[in-house]
């Protein structure tokens, strides 16, 4: 429904920023407009107010997008970082400075060009190729906006995706410089290597209690025990309402009754056809030499019903059904075209019907089965009916139920027992419940819920020992809890780590002799070229997939080979250090054609990008703007 109503932290915050952030410059602003300005304005532009709740919002879309694109691997301590909270600021900042352009030249997007952007929105049409306003209204509806709101929207998103087509129209890539980069991307270079591996070194790695300690006192985060909770909470979920629901037989007989349309099969009937085709906008001599056809075939059949099967595999030009000699099997009404159907259902068993004319050309029909309309006995949908009538008695219990819930966690907020015994829901216990979801227990267990978390881990809940609010964790899923016990962030003892400790000083030890062996060889062969000890020689490229890592690939591809063989080391954390010689260069024979245009087509992107991200700079610099709020050091994302 949305779709057509509206160690390198820091790089890969940036990366991320790259893919992701841009997308609020250009969409989305009615979404965040709507919540008016209020008295929270965190920043004015040009006349325009930037809010606390516009901010929040834009945040937690943003946190919504990672949440959907790393699925596990989603960390919100790494992403919610004052320094993405400014970017997403800026953002909103941005998206005024164009606003503000907009008026300035009296931008605009006709009436027309609005219409034909929602009717270009899939799933805005009924069968009949029309406009369906109902549908139309009634999906904005459920997204909280009227047409004028939503089309007030769209034509802003219009005018500025007009803006920013203006702009980045404006930048080419130069045959020269493609040229150039598509040389570097293809060129490839034959190299070999040696690896110093750390492991080796292993056993020349004094450890002394001084450089345990030293490490365990400078590495204290990977020996944190973060803060934990031990839990109670009850769950107020449909499973929960039907529970306490039951039917009885008369419920049971009274819903049949009434549904008993639901509960019959349609007459259904067995034909065989023979089809004389006409092709759409045939001829008029081309229909009556069909049609001639068709009557001297009935006319056979009129004579010898028997032959229908034969005449059919003989004569049909339906492929589905003439190789079974026209046989269809069993259908209903509203399977067949119309005037099919209605020739059908006049015929008794065995009759065959005279000359139909429908949209595929003209048929004769025989009917060979008739099966008669038959209600289903209770017996066999009694258990489908109870289920169904539970359903539709546990979705209406369910608000009923809901609000006795809030209500009696909030009148009552220092124990769950009271909402628990009227509402006969049971209390359970978690253990080790920590701020972050825990993305390797699964999605079936209510308290890992990021939501319930953030209200969880306030500090009228922790402190104060409160039940938390009603949280909605899915639709018809409520959840509270409290705190039993609260456990800070503390330190796991030394002795306890004492031997990770000792490995991970093992490792730095030994990776750092292991480069400084590999750096003084490295440095005997600049002195003095030699091939002795390197492994089997292997080509590689910046486009061509290799085992090297993409460290070493890199500098591989950046080295200086102007003077052969060229000699270079990379330091591999974890695993050593490894020494590469370069014995050739070698050039592409012949260009790609193709490939030389997806890369000027690459380029050119690129260029445009960074045309918009220019001029949006400009712009920004031109209009007045005024922060009027700091950004937090804290997020409220969930």
């Amino acid at each position: 429904m949305l779709e057509f109503i509206r160690g390198h932290k820091r790089l890969t915050q940036l990366l991320l920023l790259l893919f992701i952030i841009p997308s609020f410059a250009f969409v989305g602003l009615e979404g965040y407009n709507r919540f008016g300005t209020g008295a929270n304005v965190v920043a004015k532009v040009a006349g325009y107010s930037v809010t606390t709740q516009e901010l929040e919002a834009a945040q937690r879309e943003q946190m919504d997008r990672f949440r959907q694109m790393l699925g596990t691997q989603f960390d919100q301590k790494l992403l919610d970082t004052p320094e993405m909270r400014q970017n997403v600021l800026d953002k909103l900042i941005a998206q005024r400075a164009l606003l503000a352009e907009l008026s300035r030249k009296n931008l605009s997007v006709s009436d027309q060009a609005l219409q034909q952007a929602i009717l270009s929105m899939p799933g805005l049409t009924s069968q009949d190729g029309k406009f369906d306003g109902e549908r139309y209204a009634s999906l904005l509806a459920a997204q909280g906006l009227t047409p004028s709101s939503f089309e007030a929207s769209l034509r802003q998103d219009l005018a500025l995706q007009q803006l920013n087509s203006a702009i980045e129209s404006s930048a080419f890539a130069p045959k020269t410089m493609v040229a150039r980069l598509s040389g570097i991307a293809v060129q490839q270079r034959e190299i070999q290597q040696i690896n110093f591996n750390a492991t080796d070194f292993n056993a020349q790695v004094k450890v002394t209690d001084d450089m345990l300690q030293s490490y365990y006192k400078h590495n204290s985060t990977q020996y944190t025990i973060p803060e934990q909770l031990k839990i109670e909470y009850v769950i107020l979920n449909i499973a929960a309402v039907e529970s306490q629901l039951s039917i009885t037989d008369a419920d049971i007989q009274s819903y049949y009754e009434q549904n008993a349309k639901r509960y019959t099969l349609d007459e259904q009937r067995r034909a065989s056809h023979i089809l004389i085709a006409v092709k759409k906008g045939a001829s008029s001599a081309e229909v009556s030499v069909a049609k001639a056809k068709a009557e001297n075939l009935l006319t056979q059949l009129r004579k010898n019903p028997a032959a229908f099967a034969k005449l059919a595999k003989e004569n049909s030009q339906d492929p589905g059904s003439a190789e079974r000699g026209g046989d269809l099997d069993f259908f209903s009404r509203g399977m067949m075209v119309k005037p099919f159907e209605e020739a059908a259902y006049k015929l008794k068993q065995g009759e065959i019907s005279d000359i139909i004319r429908s949209d595929f050309g003209f048929h004769i029909i025989q009917v060979s089965a008739i099966k008669p309309a038959i209600v289903k006995p209770l017996n066999d949908v009694r258990a489908e009916i109870a289920a169904e009538i539970k359903k539709q008695m546990a979705a209406k219990k369910y608000a009923e139920m809901a609000e006795i819930f809030s209500n009696t966690i909030y009148e009552q907020p220092d124990s769950l027992k009271p909402v628990a015994d009227k509402l006969k829901l049971t209390i359970e216990t978690a253990f080790k419940v920590t701020r972050q979801i825990n993305s390797t227990a699964g999605n079936n267990i209510p308290f890992n819920n990021p939501k319930f978390l953030q209200v969880l881990f306030s500090d009228d809940v922790i402190k104060n020992k409160h039940n938390t609010e009603a949280v909605e964790i899915a639709p018809n899923i409520l959840i509270s809890g409290r705190v039993v016990e609260y456990k800070p962030t503390s330190m796991r003892p030394f002795d306890e780590v004492k031997a990770s400790v000792r490995e991970r000083v093992t490792q730095t030890e030994a990776q750092n002799l292991a480069k400084k062996a590999g750096e003084s060889k490295l440095a005997s062969l600049q002195k003095t070229p030699s091939s002795t000890g390197f492994s089997a020689t292997k080509t590689v490229s910046r486009v061509q997939k290799s085992d090297l890592s993409s460290i070493a690939l890199a500098a591989a591809m950046k080295a200086d080979v102007s003077k052969l063989p060229a000699f270079f080391g990379v330091d591999v954390p974890a695993q050593g250090y490894a020494i590469y010689r370069i014995n050739k260069v070698i050039e592409p024979a012949m260009k790609d054609q193709e490939r030389v245009i997806a890369e000027q087509q690459q380029i050119s992107n690129a260029l445009a990008q960074q045309e918009m991200r220019t001029y949006i700079n400009y712009l920004k610099q031109k209009a007045i703007v005024k922060i009027l709020q700091p950004i937090s050091s804290k997020s409220n994302n969930s």
